[in-house]
This record gives C-alpha cells, structure tokens and sequence, in this order.
C-alpha cells in the first residue's frame, strides 16, 4: 500500500498552474458567474505578448464599454465588469488579437 501511495501521491486530479505553462493559440475561456449580478469576470489566454482589445456590446451592436485596450503579456488574464446602471438584459463581449476576433454572449440579471 505505501509503494501505491508513494506512486500515486502526485496525482490529484487538477492541471498545476505552472509557470511557463502558457496557451498555444489565443482562447477566450468565457465569463463567471453567467448569468450575473452585479459583475462578472471574462477570463482568456494568450500565447504570446499582444495588442489586445476587450469590448462590451449591447444588442444593438453598440459599444457599452471598453474593458481593456493595449498591449498584454502572454499568459492567463481575467478582467472584472460591473456595469453600473445598466439594464438586465443580453450582453456581447468581442476579445480583439491582431486581426483575430472572438466573442461572447453573457446575461446581466437585475
């Protein structure tokens, strides 16, 4: 049983954050809680240091607000949106890479 342990000890079942560990392609990983009340926070990933623009859109295709706009390092990113004075409703989220786009949908509960 001790041999058992001994091999087993390293596995727990959840991916280690190590340093380093970085994406190998651009991925927008969703926002949390969704839906949401009163913020929620959209997380994404990059491969490489970026020009990176985050935008929120309401159903009308207008721009709500911009969340991020500038150059981001490579790696794990998570940006927090509390929208104030908004009504409940739909809300679209387009990330920005270069020429690349990638959006998402979240749901603002009052």
């Amino acid at each position: 049983l001790r041999e058992l342990m001994q091999h087993y000890k390293s596995l727990t079942g959840i991916a280690d954050d190590v340093p380093g560990n970085l994406p190998t392609t651009v991925a927008l990983l969703g926002n949390y809680p969704n839906p949401f009340n009163p913020a929620t926070t959209i997380v994404y990933a990059l491969p490489e240091q970026a020009t990176v623009e985050l935008t929120v859109y309401n159903l009308l295709g207008e721009s709500v607000t911009t969340l991020v706009k500038g150059t981001q390092s490579a790696g794990r990113h998570e940006v927090r949106w509390q929208p104030g004075e908004l009504s409940s409703g739909i809300y679209l989220y387009q990330l920005q890479v270069g020429a690349q786009r990638y959006s998402g949908k979240m749901i603002l509960m009052k």
